[in-house]
Order: C-alpha cells, then sequence, then structure tokens
C-alpha cells in the first residue's frame, strides 16, 4: 500500500485509492490504453475468499460486480490475493452465475491448484452464489446481512 501500486501478473499499475476497511481493503485504479475496461475498483474480503470488483466500461456496463474467488492474506502493508480461478458474475436484482469452471479445471490439471484447494473453491463460489440468491441477487443486501457495507469512489474520480 504505501508504494501506491497494484501488482499483477502484467505488471506493476499506479493505484489512486487504498482505504482500509472493517472486512478488508478497498482499492481503485485506472486501467490505461484497455480495449473494453476504463477503471477498476475493489473489496478485499479475507472472510469471505472473496475480490468483489466493480469495472467502468469504456461502453455499456456489462455487469454490476465481478467476484474473484481467492486466497487473501495480509502482511504489514502488502495484501496478497492468489485467485482461485472460479468467478461469479453478478446482475444486480437479476441474477448471478459462477464463470471460469474451465479455467479452475485447467488450472488443477496443471498442478496450480492441490485437490483440496479446487474443492474449496468450488464450496466458496456456491456459498457466494446461494447467499446472492438469498438476497434477490442484490449483492450490497447480501453482504449488509453479513455487515459489511461496500463503498465506491464516485463516478467523476474514475471518470
Amino acid at each position: 500500500m504505501a508504494a501506491r501500486c497494484h501488482y499483477t501478473n502484467t505488471g506493476a499499475r499506479p493505484v489512486h485509492t487504498y482505504r482500509e476497511t472493517p472486512f478488508g481493503l478497498f482499492v481503485a485504479r485506472e486501467f490505461h490504453a484497455h480495449p473494453r475496461i476504463r477503471h477498476w475498483q475493489a473489496h478485499l474480503i479475507p472472510t469471505l475468499n472473496l475480490v468483489v470488483c466493480r469495472y467502468d466500461f469504456h461502453g455499456r456496463r456489462e455487469h454490476d460486480y465481478y467476484l474473484d474467488v481467492a486466497d487473501i492474506s495480509r502482511h504489514g502493508d502488502v495484501w496478497q490475493v492468489r485467485d482461485l480461478y472460479l468467478d461469479l458474475i453478478v446482475h444486480d436484482g437479476l441474477m448471478a452465475e459462477i464463470a471460469d469452471t474451465d479455467e479452475l479445471l485447467a488450472a488443477r490439471e496443471a498442478g496450480y491448484l492441490t485437490e483440496t484447494e479446487m474443492h474449496r473453491a468450488v464450496a466458496i463460489a456456491h456459498a457466494a452464489l446461494s447467499g446472492l440468491g438469498r438476497a434477490r441477487y442484490v449483492l450490497p443486501d447480501w453482504l449488509a446481512r453479513r455487515n459489511m457495507h461496500l463503498h465506491w469512489c464516485d463516478a467523476a474520480v474514475s471518470a
């Protein structure tokens, strides 16, 4: 966090906002020269093993939230996210779906995940999908029931 940098498999990117929350970390950054996405915001929620993402697209919104199933840990000012290859796509108030099962299976076959980690990823994704279903696919309502209230950057900040 001190370096205000987001490190990914494609390199280091500058971050304009880091904010600790009672349940994790909020991070936001611009996407430069990306064909579809102009801005990304995410809440890292270790207790749920989820990274709740909100993307601002150049064109029309493709979905409301994108949830990455992940192992999330913190070591001082460094937060580490290890992708567990399953994702959920949420269309708020309408539906949610599990995505990237093919990536999960390919990662297991390649040895990037153990059998136990693969099963845990499936359990995490299904628990999130069930919780979203009980909240009628309204993500803020599902998280509020868990005393987690997400706050996002204003559109002006991400413009």
